[in-house]
């Protein structure tokens, strides 16, 4: 049974950084990739970040400004928010693909508002 558990969301005002955490239970090499994805309300949910491997790619709206990244020790993945602005306002999601199977898994969310 895979778990991902996010951490990190908060209130900040716009300029302001958040570091968002995902901690997966059991390895996460076992993941083909790791990604975040947010959701605004009356949006349909979005891929933020993502990384394979070595590899990262970043939606449009967010490069320069957020960062994933991974530590395999500790079987966390990691999103450093900088420069936020209301627009990043959403529940931010992790999410893994099984290496074998393609299976998705996605963590619970945790929220992040940007508002002065």
């Amino acid at each position: 049974q895979v778990q991902l558990v996010e951490s990190g969301g908060d209130f900040v005002q716009p300029g302001g950084s958040l570091r968002l955490s995902c901690a997966a239970s059991g390895s996460i090499l076992r993941f083909n990739a790791m990604g975040w994805y947010r959701q605004a309300p009356g949006k349909e949910r979005e891929l933020v970040a993502i990384i394979r491997g070595g590899t990262t790619n970043y939606a449009d709206s967010v490069k320069g400004r957020l960062t994933i990244s991974r530590d395999n020790a500790k079987s966390s993945v990691y999103l450093q928010m900088n420069s936020l602005k209301p627009e990043d306002t959403a529940v931010y999601y992790c999410n893994a693909v099984g290496m074998f199977s393609g299976r998705e898994y996605w963590g619970q969310g945790t929220q992040v508002t940007v508002s002065s």
